[in-house]
């Protein structure tokens, strides 16, 4: 009887360890693999967010063109005084922004003293050791610049010129007295040229843009540009060529735009 017993409790322990072992290894089966994100794994996660680089500009100019054009803008529009002009002043006297008084001063456009009670800096200029104004921001240079030209009589032919006459402000500046360089019109011209400022102005204006161009020889022709041009077709309709468009106007390219107005000889 005992022995019986016996195989009926090993039978039955027997019995148990198979339905646990089948029961884990159902379960084993059923588990789903769990992935162990690593710390090194959430840092390459969170570096996924792309930082912008900064742009390259392949002079200072370009950059001081792309850092004070909407100031030059907005100077415009309350003052009248072209964008393109008062950019092409600021890289001129500033050295495209490199120049001591600009770097040290904040002097963009060499203002001399004249009264001035704010701070100051000393410069050789024309003389050596004299006073220029000094400012806690460039933007206060700009904003002197337009007063300084806006509020002083011997300026005031130049409001009435056509809004887009970059080139009757540029040769009214030398004229009025505001530099001593002979060549000082010529300069502003071909940064304006060169840099196609004059379609800043043309951004501030919109339609009310109206650019003066006057040809400096009787064989030469002002053509302005319509919808659908381009240098090839200018060039062929007056049996000339692109390169020649380009240099006399000092086009850097070929891009032209709807109203800009071409020198043709």
């Amino acid at each position: 009887m005992k022995r019986l017993y016996l195989l009926f409790l090993m039978g039955v322990l027997a019995f148990s360890c198979k339905s646990r072992k089948t029961i884990s290894d159902r379960n084993h089966q059923n588990e789903k693999p769990v992935v162990v994100i690593s710390s090194e794994d959430n840092s390459n996660e969170n570096n996924n967010t792309q930082v912008e680089t900064p742009k390259a500009y392949t002079s200072a100019t370009e950059k001081y063109i792309a850092d004070y054009k909407v100031t030059a803008q907005h100077e415009m529009e309350l003052y009248g005084i072209p964008a393109s002009i008062t950019l092409a002043q600021g890289i001129l006297e500033s050295g495209s922004g490199e120049g001591r008084l600009s770097v040290e001063a904040n002097n963009h456009f060499g203002i001399k003293c004249h009264g001035w009670t704010g701070k100051k800096i000393y410069h050789d200029d024309d003389e050596k050791h004299e006073c220029f104004r000094k400012y806690n921001d460039a933007k206060y240079s700009f904003r002197d610049h337009s007063l300084f030209l806006s509020e002083r009589k011997r300026y005031a032919d130049l409001f009435k010129l056509k809004k887009g006459d970059y080139k009757g402000w540029a040769k009214g500046l030398r004229e009025a007295g505001y530099a001593t360089d002979r060549r000082y019109p010529q300069k502003l011209i071909a940064l304006i040229d060169r840099y196609q400022l004059h379609n800043l102005d043309r951004e501030v204006l919109g339609d009310d843009y109206e650019r003066h161009v006057e040809p400096s020889n009787p064989n030469e022709t002002v053509y302005t540009v319509s919808k659908g041009d381009t240098l090839y077709s200018i060039a062929k309709k007056y049996n000339t060529t692109v390169e020649n468009i380009q240099r006399t106007n000092n086009l850097p390219g070929t891009t032209i735009s709807i109203g800009q107005q071409l020198v043709i000889n």
